[in-house]
């Protein structure tokens, strides 16, 4: 098969690879979609230590299933998949208190750690175990299942917040899962959605996604704009969708007293936090894992039209053509948000 391999930091080869092997519990997908995430992107050099070459990324993908295990039950070859990032041991503690994503020795897959290396989807074939599929709706396509990962991220971390109708709310960072957040929190029933980002265009298409308010984080007042927009006194609920320190002061500088701050970008592995802040105003930090169960309502909300995923797609090109993709991402190209691969 065909397959995009990380040979070495910053560098992409197109190989010819052996086809998966399939243990008795899983399945043999054929790939027929793929997303560039930017863990994938900020992996490739190097910068998260979770990419470690040589390594087939890719965790975003659907496809067709080509192949079923001796013990396989209830999927059969020609089903249309998609499936979890995270690959988890059902036996395990925490997966049996409806932790998943928290379970002990938990792999991902597209990564590779000094712990585990799992094989990716930025291949024609990809093995997953049969307990992390799902079916794709019939009106949903392949582009648009490789995308409920993201929106099942989003998912996940409103699913950890306590949220009201009509509260208020601030999205730090419009890029992919940002603007995901954003769409969730107003079927949440959010009033305010106020959306911070350096980009414009970022800005502008979180709008139309349904943030009620935008301001970009190069303006000298963003706390006294958020206070103005929340009767003077910060926000509900906050999300830090970057995974960097400013950011991360932001989303707590942005909130009311008592209020949650909910923390799902992971770009540095440390930040500084402004503590005395956080104790006097009793404000309850949490970061948000992955995805915990929420593919099911991530594919009902795509196939009914809810959530929109076509509107961050920036393009669809051939896997043959990838490594120069991801260049352009990690670039920052401006207008570049998400870009789909088909083997």
């Amino acid at each position: 098969m065909k397959a995009l391999v990380l040979t070495e930091y910053n560098h992409f080869d197109l190989q010819d690879l052996p086809k998966p092997t399939i243990r008795p519990n899983e399945v043999l997908v054929r790939v027929q979609a793929v997303g560039i995430c930017g863990s994938d992107v900020h992996g490739m050099d190097g910068s998260s230590g979770r990419r470690i070459p040589p390594i087939v990324m890719g965790h975003e993908a659907s496809g067709i299933i080509a192949e079923v295990g001796a013990d396989v039950k209830d999927w059969a070859t020609g089903d249309r998949v998609t499936f979890d990032s995270t690959v988890y041991a059902l036996d395990d503690w925490y997966s049996r208190r409806g932790m998943y994503n928290l379970s002990d020795g938990r792999e991902v897959v597209g990564v590779s750690t000094p712990d585990f290396k799992r094989q990716g989807a930025f291949a024609e074939y990809v093995a997953v175990p049969q307990h992390i599929l799902y079916a794709i709706p019939d009106n949903v396509t392949f582009t648009q299942a490789a995308l409920v990962e993201p929106v099942a991220v989003a998912l996940h971390a409103l699913s950890l917040t306590p949220i009201q109708v009509n509260d208020s709310a601030v999205v730090v960072g419009a890029g992919m899962i940002g603007l995901f957040v954003i769409q969730a929190l107003k079927l949440a029933g959010c009033g305010a959605i106020i959306a911070i980002d350096l980009d414009d265009d970022r800005l502008a298409l979180a709008q139309k996604l349904g943030a009620t308010h935008c301001i970009n984080a190069r303006q000298p007042d963003v706390i006294k704009q958020v206070q103005a927009l929340t009767q003077g006194r910060g926000a509900d609920v906050s999300f830090e969708v970057v995974g960097a320190g400013p950011t991360v002061k932001t989303a707590i500088d942005c909130v009311r007293k008592g209020a949650t701050v909910t923390l799902v970008g992971n770009l540095a592995p440390t930040v500084e936090i402004p503590l005395q802040a956080v104790v006097t105003r009793q404000l309850r930090l949490q970061g948000s894992c992955a995805i915990n169960g929420e593919y099911e309502a991530a594919l009902s909300l795509i196939s009914s039209g809810r959530m929109n995923v076509e509107a961050i797609l920036s393009a669809e090109v051939p896997l043959a053509e990838g490594a120069n993709w991801f260049k352009r991402l990690y670039d920052k190209e401006k207008g570049l948000i998400k870009v789909v691969l088909k083997p």
